[in-house]
């Protein structure tokens, strides 16, 4: 998914997962699809030892204004009750705020931290084989390559200027520049380069303020089949994204853009992994409608990345919808997945409501699943993309929470993607949803 990244400087000090539980163990809010269909159910801790929320979600609690919500959480996190996994809780790309994102250590931090689902970003090789990446052309940033002998193989390498400088203004660096087995040989690392760097050490060490290189000692690359076993031995239900190639497709001139969505598929398939534990997503609304079609027991939980307000959309504006809800419903979609701030406004009180995208969704019969939390940095001064539609109602980390609730008892999602997903464990748990 999309991830505009502010710049602060100002550290988090919210390291660490220690042993820390509350909440009631609540048994659902409706929006559940049966016993083992769709997000929002609870299970039972992760394999291995209970549910660890960490301090982050008790400070984001204390970092709220005065009122009643900030006193009903209060009083979930002094219950200490152990926590339960939900589905209302997504990892999305693991627990990326401080783990480098789509890595087994990343993956293992947030099914830790009650994430009920994980998300494997697809991208495919050069010898056509799946792996997890959010974006195909994103090794400059996210792995170690430009610091191994592998930088060669890049679609754009760093160019040299002499005396062991390089201009990086255009490196691109592809999972379709190299095999799989050279992919794996690489290390994730926190998601950041700098473009004005001239050394390929300075290029890497760029990770923002807010986040960390505490846990980028060890980033485990894997590949979408490696991720199904992970997430099965995790005991997570999974939501793969196909993401859009950066090469012409079809690709090495048979590989089609509808084999790569039934690859995808294929993988979930093979390993007998049943349907119902499967969300796969995508920004392309062919890639969903092929699988409603061409798959129907994965099509059924397909889910529609929505970033249309590139190309117009305004969620106050039905006028701008295209297709409208009531049209993707009758295509079979049954979940639509935008960005937080296009499923929120403010009314003429300053508070922080559903928008009429959100109220219309609803209607139509479709499941919300937002994005992305956590993924703004400190929230001081509006929060920034994420927060666009309602910057001026955020002013402080606490507002997470107030935005959370709104998400969750005005707006009815069905769950959340969480680059921490400790906080929406933490607010699931307390809610009994």
């Amino acid at each position: 998914m999309r991830s505009p990244l502010t710049r602060s400087m100002l550290a988090l000090s919210l390291l660490g997962l220690a042993t820390v539980a509350c909440a009631n163990n609540g048994k659902g809010n409706g929006h559940g699809h049966g016993a083992d269909h769709g997000p929002n159910r609870h299970h039972p801790a992760h394999v291995g030892g209970a549910v660890e929320l960490g301090p982050r979600p008790y400070y984001l609690v204390d970092d709220m204004d005065p009122g009643p919500l900030k006193q009903r959480l209060q009083s979930c996190a002094e219950r200490k009750r152990p926590q339960r996994r939900t589905d209302w809780s997504i990892g999305h790309r693991g627990a990326p705020l401080q783990f480098p994102e789509h890595t087994e250590e990343s993956y293992r931090a947030a099914a830790r931290m009650g994430a009920g689902i994980l998300e494997c970003d697809v991208a495919f090789t050069r010898d056509k084989e799946l792996v997890c990446r959010h974006s195909q052309c994103d090794l400059h940033t996210t792995t170690n390559i430009l610091a191994t002998d592998l930088a060669g193989k890049c679609s754009s390498p760093p160019v040299p200027l002499g005396n062991g400088e390089y201009d990086f203004s255009n490196v691109s660096c592809c999972t379709s520049d190299l095999t799989l087995e050279e992919f794996k040989s690489l290390a994730g690392k926190m998601d950041a380069g700098n473009p004005d760097a001239t050394t390929v050490e300075e290029y890497m060490a760029a990770t923002p303020g807010w986040r960390t290189d505490l846990y980028s000692q060890n980033g485990t690359l894997m590949s979408h089949k490696e991720s199904i076993a992970l997430f099965r031995e995790l005991g997570v239900k999974m939501t793969p994204e196909l993401k859009a190639p950066s090469v012409p497709m079809p690709y090495d001139g048979d590989y089609t853009q509808e084999q790569y969505a039934q690859q995808l598929i294929n993988e979930y398939k093979e390993a007998g992994v049943s349907p119902r534990q499967v969300f796969p997503q995508s920004f392309n609304l062919d890639d969903v409608l092929y699988w409603i079609s061409a798959e129907p027991a994965y099509g059924r939980q397909a889910v529609y990345l929505d970033d249309r307000d590139g190309s117009g959309l305004d969620p106050q504006n039905p006028g701008t919808w295209e297709p409208d809800m009531a049209t993707l419903a009758g295509q079979g979609v049954n979940y639509l997945a935008p960005p937080l701030w296009m499923l929120v406004t403010t009314d003429a009180g300053n508070q922080i409501v559903p928008s009429e995208y959100a109220r219309a969704a609803r209607a139509a019969g479709l499941q919300l699943i937002a994005w992305s939390l956590e993924r703004s940095g400190p929230l001081a001064s509006g929060g920034g993309w994420y927060y666009q539609s309602v910057n001026e109602t955020i002013n402080n980390d606490g507002d997470t929470l107030t935005l959370l609730d709104v998400l969750a008892r005005d707006v009815g999602v069905t769950a959340v993607f969480s680059d921490w997903p400790a906080t929406t464990t933490f607010y699931a748990n307390c809610m009994g949803l």
